[in-house]
Parts: structure tokens; sequence; C-alpha cells
């Protein structure tokens, strides 16, 4: 049995996550491409996901205001 956990749930939600990710990575100074990018360092995708999940909290946040 073949569990991904990377999968979205909402197909339609694919392309804006992938401008999401690449916003993240500019704003952390990643060259991310499209497609494959089994050239970043584990350090450099880290960071990646790390500003993802830092502006996901932020949004979060704004909207219990």
């Amino acid at each position: 049995m073949s569990n991904k956990n990377n999968q979205i749930n909402v197909p339609q939600a694919r392309e804006a996550m992938d401008r999401f990710k690449m916003q993240a990575a500019s704003e952390v100074g990643v060259n991310l491409t499209n497609g494959y990018n089994g050239h970043l360092t584990s350090r450099e995708a880290g960071s990646v996901g790390g500003q993802m999940v830092k502006k996901m909290i932020e949004a979060y946040e704004q909207g219990l205001q």
C-alpha cells in the first residue's frame, strides 16, 4: 500500500501551491525551477518549506483578527 503524503487534496489547488512555493523560494533566495529540483541542498529545500509554513501561519493569524 503506497501512502503519498505530498498529494494535494484539491487538484485545482496545484497551480496555486506551485506559485506559493516559487514565491517562498524567491523570498529566501533559493532558485527553484518548474519540475524536478534535485539539485537543491537539504538546507535550501528546508528553507523553502519553512518559509511556506511561516506564511501559512501568518495568514491564519490574520484570519483570527
